[in-house]
């Protein structure tokens, strides 16, 4: 007994360092646990992967956003034409050097015309017909599906926290959820059973406010696609509870422990975001994670709002303080490139464009609606080439032409070829015809009471008459 106190003693009172676990851990551990999410297993930082069917749909919205601009400019001149010598002058608010603006508008001769004005002959530059149909099927379009831009508008405020957003805010994103520009009049005023607009004594800003949020609105559209999934597949209800489809880019590596987080990420709970989170506790562990899940399900259930499902990164930033949106959007974006997919294209990579994966295929909607459908018109009417164009000039030419002077045309050019085959027919024709003009002169010259009509019949007799002789 006294050999163990001496011995415990001692090891007790030695001058021994404190053990340092770190030092036993590989350092290629260290570096992967820096890279992982302090919320959730799924790697931060994640490199971008290019999808080209995205960025080649953004390449043609480049063009189109310059066309739509010219469009707005010709529209607001009178008679909607504008002279040839101001494009360069109106040119320098689009950002086009000198003598650009003309070499642009000749580009696209199925939206804009050049001609020559009959009275001052001085060239203008106007809207095709084809052009002007397009804006007013889009136009058709907007009013048609305005009732359900109402019931976009409402769930788009359900989503913010407090129910109401800035009308600015609104205003700037109002093409991407298919409102119309007066919808301050036509949308918020005239429907007050949905919809408040009030000013806010703090900021001198206006606010649109939900009146009463409906449950029957409250259901995600990724809840929606969950239910028809398992419908029709079936699986375990764990695993399917709180899915999102997952698309990954084409070249994305995905690796084994990438996998098992994803997996784990898709199994996690997490609030809804209609739902009010104002009474739970947010600063546990647990929490972070469902707010970060709840985060991605938010931007799943805006994009799902918009007419295309794609919106700009920087109108999303309008909507980030009222949604409980994080700070770094492109990081946390690029966190889930199987969900979303961000392309640069379209402003020299000052403009991020937010796609949701699972709404296109091969650089198309897969379920289009009629606004859609009518603004890609624009979009077909941009890529036509330019001899489509020429050839319906010549048409429309042809068509505005007279049938006398196609059966002049005809005339002239069967009595060109025969002239060119019978060259010596021409010369006995010539005689026969002088001699035949020299009776004909007499005929005329002389008083004769008889007709034509009365002179062939003459002829007739006479020649019948000699026969029976």
């Amino acid at each position: 007994m006294q050999i163990f106190l001496t011995i415990s003693t001692k090891l007790l009172q030695s001058k021994s360092k404190p053990f340092n676990s770190l030092t036993w851990i590989p350092p290629l551990f260290l570096q992967f646990t820096k890279q992982m999410s302090q919320t959730t297993s799924i790697p931060r930082n994640q490199q971008r992967v290019r999808d080209h069917g995205y960025d080649d749909y953004m390449e043609v919205e480049k063009k189109i956003r310059k066309v739509m601009k010219f469009q707005d400019q010709l529209l607001t001149q009178p008679n909607s034409m504008i002279p040839i010598s101001r494009l360069d002058m109106l040119a320098r608010r689009f950002g086009f050097k000198q003598y650009e603006a003309g070499k642009f508008i000749l580009k696209f001769p199925h939206v804009f015309e050049v001609f020559e004005h009959p009275v001052q002959r001085i060239l203008y530059c106007r809207l095709t017909r084809k052009a002007l149909l397009q804006i007013e099927q889009e136009k058709i379009a907007l009013f048609a599906q305005l009732p359900e831009a109402v019931t976009r508008l409402r769930k788009l405020l359900m989503l913010s926290k407090t129910g109401r957003l800035r009308l600015e805010h609104v205003r700037i994103a109002r093409k991407e959820f298919g409102l119309p520009d007066d919808f301050e009049f036509s949308v918020v005023l005239k429907y007050p059973m949905y919809f408040r607009l009030f000013d806010a004594k703090e900021t001198r800003n206006k606010y649109i406010e939900v009146v009463e949020k409906d449950q029957m609105l409250a259901v995600c559209a990724v809840e929606r696609v969950r239910e028809k999934e398992y419908r029709e597949k079936g699986g375990e209800e764990e695993n399917v509870r709180f899915y999102f489809r997952v698309n990954f880019p084409p070249g994305f590596k995905i690796g084994k422990y990438y996998k098992i987080a994803v997996w784990k990420w898709q199994r996690l709970p997490y609030w809804s975001p209609y739902e009010d989170i104002s009474g739970y506790d947010l600063r546990s562990l647990e929490a972070q994670k469902r707010m970060e899940k709840r985060a991605v399900a938010t931007i799943h259930e805006l994009l799902s709002l918009t007419v295309e499902k794609k919106i700009t990164l920087e109108r999303i930033a309008h909507f980030r303080l009222a949604m409980d949106l994080p700070k770094k959007l492109k990081d946390f974006l690029l966190q889930h490139q199987g969900i979303f997919y961000i392309s640069t294209r379209g402003n020299q990579g000052k403009l991020h464009t937010v796609f949701l994966r699972e709404a296109y295929r091969k650089g198309e909607l897969i379920e289009p609606n009629d606004l859609y459908l009518a603004r890609r018109r624009l979009a077909e009417l941009v890529l036509m080439s330019p001899r489509k164009a020429n050839m319906d000039k010549e048409l429309v030419n042809y068509r505005r032409r007279g049938d006398d002077d196609e059966i002049a045309d005809v005339r002239r050019d069967n009595t060109e070829n025969e002239g060119d085959h019978s060259t010596v027919q021409e010369t006995v024709s010539q005689d026969e015809e002088r001699e035949e003009s020299v009776d004909y002169d007499d005929d005329c010259s002389s008083d004769s009471k008889y007709t034509d009509e009365e002179d062939s019949g003459d002829d007739v007799t006479d020649d019948l008459g000699k026969e029976t002789s």
